[in-house]
């Protein structure tokens, strides 16, 4: 049975939480008595995301390529749950699916500009505001991919490669001020990611996954909700796999 007091007195920025990962593992939070900021480029998503959480959720409609904009919604956050004890990353594209010797120059900047400038931007500002109160949970989605890496994906790949070295560098520079940062490193999820990535590309993915099936976003919220937690407090700077058994390493 879940502890439904597990989050109480808790505040969570949950980014890409108008849908998906993010959504999930946001009303994980509520229901074990936490309160949510939420942080997405989708307004009319973050209306009914809102509209479904209730009265503990907060929205901000923002887009995380832009440093000033993040470091302004950090301290709105802050203001708005008192202090921030949770940052959970899960904003990201796919990108397009392209050999590497014709991938488009600005789909590959566009792809690090949300993947790994926005998850940096959100950390930077909001490590800052855990520290001053000893005590912080990140957590950061990486991809499978990241490990893999994916033919005709190689932006997303790399993407998700970087959130690894930069998760376990930041875990590492945190680990004595109370603050703990881990990464996940889902195979395919049944999300609206999948709208982003062709048929044959979302083949190739599953026929890769030992269990013949894709990750539901519950899963995610699972273990998100773990790393989240008080529970998760001498594990740092790690990556859990979450996959159907794809990870070789």
């Amino acid at each position: 049975m879940a502890d439904t007091t597990r989050f109480s007195g808790r505040g969570a920025i949950i980014t890409g939480g108008a849908s998906g990962i993010g959504l999930k593992t946001a009303q994980r939070i509520v229901s074990e008595g936490g309160t949510v900021c939420l942080w997405d480029v989708d307004t009319a998503g973050i209306d009914k995301a809102k509209a479904l959480l209730g009265e503990r959720a907060h929205g901000i409609a923002l887009d995380i390529t832009k440093p000033e904009a993040v470091e302004a919604a950090a301290a709105e956050a802050e203001r708005h749950l008192g202090k921030i004890d949770v940052l959970v990353c899960s904003a990201g594209v796919a990108g397009k699916n392209a050999l590497v010797v014709d991938y488009p120059i600005d789909e590959w900047q566009r792809v690090f500009a949300i993947n790994v400038n926005g998850l940096f931007y959100c950390n930077r500002f909001v490590a800052p505001l855990m520290k001053k109160h000893g005590y912080g949970r990140i957590v950061n989605v990486a991809s499978i991919a990241g490990k893999e890496g994916n033919p005709t994906a190689s932006a997303y790949s790399a993407s998700k490669a970087a959130v690894i070295g930069f998760t376990k560098s930041l875990g590492k520079e945190l680990a004595k001020d109370g603050i703990t940062v881990n990464a996940i490193t889902p195979a395919t999820v049944d999300t609206p990611i999948l709208a982003q990535v062709s048929q044959a590309h979302i083949d190739y993915m599953l026929s890769k996954i030992p269990m013949g099936r894709f990750g539901t976003v519950d899963e995610m919220a699972s273990i998100i909700t773990w790393l989240a937690s008080a529970e998760c407090s001498f594990t740092t700077g790690a990556v859990f796999d979450v996959s159907g058994g794809r990870a070789t390493y």
